[in-house]
């Protein structure tokens, strides 16, 4: 059978180059990062934009983001030891897990402050300098985000991924911001709309926190691969010649990959060397055809008849 997927990788990326990999695109990450803050908040105080200066207070969060990914990365990334024999995958989760919870928070407090705001009757008419830094914000994010995202799938970095989802909301947060702008300049009477489009803002924030800290939780509490991965780890394993059933099929993540435990029904009178060799054909049929599979881990039983085949 011809392997093709050659992106998988234990065959194909070296730990240590995919480490290399998430902490040469955060660097660069961080880097923009920082410029556009500073440039969002100068440009929000000239131009009278309290949605500008919260956009730039997320885009100061990507910061604490990216420096959490270049960290754990180091840690992630480590050979299993003794104390942790399935490797430290589950680091990257934490980290993914954080950078959700912290862009909710985020999310939130610029929420209340806008609120507060329109409250009391909305602000100063943004200018021109506003509707620059905003669109220039888009276009750096959105090409952050995609190229972020593409290494974080090729590397199959979870936390990388979360990484560019808080980009991706970056550039979506920075659009209202660009036309509460527009709209104040055709109708100046209409302060509200700047605050207005920072609580639009921090929804949008709020919405990228939820999709990247759900997943990474739902891993936490060892939550198994989805069913569509689990029933291909079933077919798989049943089409294999000698398996006549198969039961105890249990999945978890560890970061990016999952872990496949389960349990084969073969003929009871084989010897134990043909029994490791059905295991063993069944175990790399599963990593070779189910996409981020890094072990399988499987016990043989002896199958009796009828009444022992489990599913």
């Amino acid at each position: 059978m011809t392997n093709e997927r050659p992106e998988k990788p234990t065959q194909a990326l070296p730990r240590n180059e995919a480490a290399q990999t998430v902490r040469r695109v955060t660097i660069w990450g961080l880097i923009l990062n920082l410029l556009l803050s500073f440039v969002k908040f100068v440009f929000g105080w000239i131009g009278g934009s309290q949605a500008l200066i919260a956009d730039a207070v997320h885009s100061l969060s990507d910061t604490v983001t990216d420096c959490a990914v270049i960290i754990g990365s180091v840690f992630w990334n480590a050979p299993a030891d003794p104390d942790h024999p399935y490797g430290h995958g589950r680091i990257e989760t934490v980290v993914a897990c954080l950078i959700g919870l912290l862009l909710g928070g985020v999310g939130f407090m610029l929420g209340y402050r806008a609120v507060v705001t329109l409250d009391h009757g909305g602000t100063s008419l943004p200018s021109w300098p506003v509707f620059v830094a905003a669109c220039s914000s888009i276009v750096v994010k959105e090409l952050l985000y995609r190229w972020t995202m593409r290494e974080g799938h090729r590397v199959r970095s979870t936390a990388l991924v979360a990484n560019a989802w808080h980009h991706r909301s970056d550039a979506l947060s920075s659009v209202p911001v660009a036309a509460a702008v527009l709209g104040a300049q055709v109708a100046p009477s209409w302060t509200f709309l700047d605050p207005l489009a920072a609580v639009l803002v921090s929804f949008l924030i709020m919405h990228a926190a939820w999709k990247i800290a759900w997943p990474a939780l739902q891993q936490l509490v060892d939550r198994g691969a989805s069913a569509k991965d689990t029933e291909t780890i079933r077919e798989t394993a049943l089409s294999t010649e000698g398996v006549f059933g198969i039961h105890a099929l249990r999945t978890r993540y560890t970061g990016a990959e999952i872990h496949v435990d389960l349990h084969l029904l073969v003929t009871a009178n084989l010897t134990v060397r043909e029994g490791h060799s059905i295991a063993g054909r069944v175990k790399h049929r599963i990593l070779d055809e189910v996409e981020d599979v890094i072990d399988v881990l499987i016990h043989i039983e002896p199958y009796e008849g009828e009444a022992n085949q489990l599913e």
